[in-house]
């Protein structure tokens, strides 16, 4: 997975907006202005962080070595996802996915309902 890959996933997901908060180096992915991604820029092999449950952060940590505790991050809450090559591309997006709905989860409600399909 490489770079445009990864903003193209996110960017079409609702609400979401990117900026570089830390410097032209990191570009960060938030969604009602809660970053839910951080993608290290300069990094070979592209590093991104990414929130993730405490029990299925350590699960993923344990059977993927490019899967870290996150760099610069609550430990217990993100991961850093090495894009070397190694995880399936549906992985990094399925961690994306879920990294997303936890901040979205964060949010009040009437954001929350602002972001949502409308069925």
């Amino acid at each position: 997975m490489n770079i445009e890959q990864l903003r193209n996933h996110t960017l079409a997901k609702p609400g979401v907006t990117e900026d570089m908060p830390f410097g032209d180096d990191v570009l960060a992915l938030r969604v009602g202005g809660k970053i839910f991604a951080l993608v290290a820029l300069q990094a070979i092999p592209l590093r991104v962080n990414l929130k993730c449950d405490p029990e299925e952060a350590v699960r993923l940590r344990e059977m993927h070595t490019a899967i870290l505790p996150g760099y610069h991050m609550n430990k217990q809450h993100w991961n850093t996802v090495v894009l070397d090559g190694t995880l399936k591309p549906a992985l990094v997006l399925d961690m994306v996915e879920a990294s997303y709905a936890l901040i979205l989860a964060t949010l009040p409600k009437a954001l929350r309902t602002s972001l949502s399909p409308q069925t």
